[in-house]
């Protein structure tokens, strides 16, 4: 079985156009198992009943942004191997170095093209 068959991933993303093109992007890849959360705190109770991979966040969110989803998602247990992939319009060095000491592992800048966010994801999971 293909690892795109078997890949379980959420995307987070307080934009339902934002999570209608990377859940799109997602299927164009041949990835089903997809499940989406408008904000962290809906991320992370999806993620509780349904463990995934990979999560897929905005970084800018209401209430709990990207890295705070990280930083908790590193906090348990259960997810602290999850997979991580930050999509950001504000990729600056001190965000994405911050990123990277809570355990990000990749991001994709915003606008992307389809190519750009299968490679980031390739490079968390491996090949699709």
């Amino acid at each position: 079985m293909a690892l795109r068959d078997q890949l379980r991933i959420i995307v987070v993303d307080d934009m339902s156009t934002s999570r209608g093109l990377i859940t799109q992007a997602l299927d164009s890849f041949g990835i089903r198992q997809v499940e989406s959360a408008r904000d962290g705190p809906e991320a992370l109770a999806k993620i509780a009943a349904w463990p995934v991979h990979l999560v897929v966040s905005d970084m800018n969110m209401p209430g709990m942004n990207g890295l705070q989803l990280l930083h908790a998602l590193r906090s348990g247990p259960a997810t602290r191997t999850v997979g991580f992939l930050l999509i950001t319009g504000k990729a600056d060095r001190q965000l994405i170095e911050q990123g990277k000491q809570l355990g990000m592992n990749n991001f994709v800048p915003k606008p992307f093209q389809p190519p750009q966010l299968r490679a980031a994801i390739e490079a968390i999971v491996g090949r699709l």
